[in-house]
């Protein structure tokens, strides 16, 4: 009994001390568990936030991207505006420069034409004609007819030789004077064509001096728009640098993180699997435990049993050996060859 009885206490301290045991281990995992589980919440609400920060991120290089796009294309398209102004103002230039000659020219001519034709009129008018009358001098038409009558005069009247000689006189006046005003026609005449082109010519030139007034401005205000557009696209550059170098640092705050992830996944699936295999051998310890005390329990009942068999047994010995009357069971017990079942 004393033996039975140091088995249980120890069987059951060994109990209680792997249950104390396993509460320990337990509330070490429970803490564990808590600590993995609270980690775990913050790197994954860390990495939410930088998944959004990269989208946004993303997209701020796309629009950037976009916005450089456009800004090469009307670069391009400046570019292009540019070139051609200044073709067109090489054109200019050009034409500039050969109606310029041409306008020089004209006005050398001009001027010689007007100083030529002011000498042959002081010199066949003289003085006194043109202290007389200037409209007349000029009154071509008026002369011509004078002098038509003059003739007539002189071949249809009878007249003295000093009024014929008056007449003849008078003819040939006229005649020098008609010549003189058809020099000086014809002159002015050339003269008001040689004008008329260097009005013309001025008028052009003018335009000339205009559009290539317009297209220097042109030039200018496209010069200065592509001065902005590429210091645009260098701040854009610039801009792109640094959201690229912001992405990588997500990027790599990203692969800290997942790699801090796998790690907390991997202590879960260690604690797991730890406390699928402590399950087990828990299991097998209840088991083992169980089979324990039921073997103790058949012993101890065997024991008693056989106990009970040995006083009966006894008992029966001593009936007969006093001779009383033996039961059937007495004797099996007596004569028996087996204990009890």
């Amino acid at each position: 009994m004393a033996r039975d009885q140091h088995i249980n206490g120890s069987s059951n301290a060994a109990a209680a001390a792997a249950t104390t045991t396993a509460a320990r281990n337990n509330n070490t995992r429970i803490q564990n568990v808590n600590s993995a589980d609270s980690n775990l919440k913050t790197l994954l609400d860390f990495k939410k936030a930088l998944l959004e920060e990269q989208k946004t991120t993303d997209q701020r290089i796309q629009e950037i991207n976009n916005k450089i796009e456009s800004t090469k294309m009307q670069i391009d398209e400046e570019r292009t505006q540019l070139d051609e102004m200044r073709n067109k103002l090489k054109q200019i230039n050009e034409q500039k420069d050969t109606e310029y000659t041409k306008f020089m020219e004209l006005k050398k001519s001009l001027i010689d034409i007007r100083d030529e034709m002011k000498k042959t009129i002081d010199d066949k008018a003289g003085s006194s004609a043109t202290s007389k009358s200037r409209k007349d001098r000029f009154d071509f038409a008026n002369l011509s007819k004078n002098l038509e009558q003059i003739e007539r005069d002189i071949q249809t009247k009878k007249l003295s030789k000093d009024e014929e000689r008056k007449l003849v006189a008078r003819s040939k006046e006229i005649a020098t004077k008609l010549h003189g005003l058809k020099i000086i026609h014809k002159k002015e005449e050339h003269y008001r064509r040689i004008s008329s082109q260097y009005d013309a010519l001025k008028t052009k030139m003018n335009s000339i001096f205009d559009q290539k007034n317009e297209f220097g401005n042109k030039i200018g205000a496209l010069k200065a728009s592509l001065d902005s557009l590429l210091n645009l696209r260098e701040e854009l550059y610039e801009e792109r640098r640094k959201e690229i170098h912001g992405i990588r640092e997500i990027a790599a705050k990203l692969e800290m993180v997942d790699t801090q992830l796998n790690a907390i996944e991997f202590r879960r699936s260690r604690i797991q699997y730890s406390e699928h295999r402590q399950r087990r051998q828990k299991e097998a310890d209840e088991k083992r435990t169980s089979r324990y005390e039921v073997s103790q329990e058949r012993t101890k009942r065997n024991k008693e049993n056989q106990e009970r068999w040995n006083t009966l047994k006894e008992v029966a010995l001593k009936k007969m050996s006093n001779g009383e009357k033996l039961t059937f069971d007495e004797m099996k017990l007596i004569f028996g060859d087996s204990g009890p079942e």
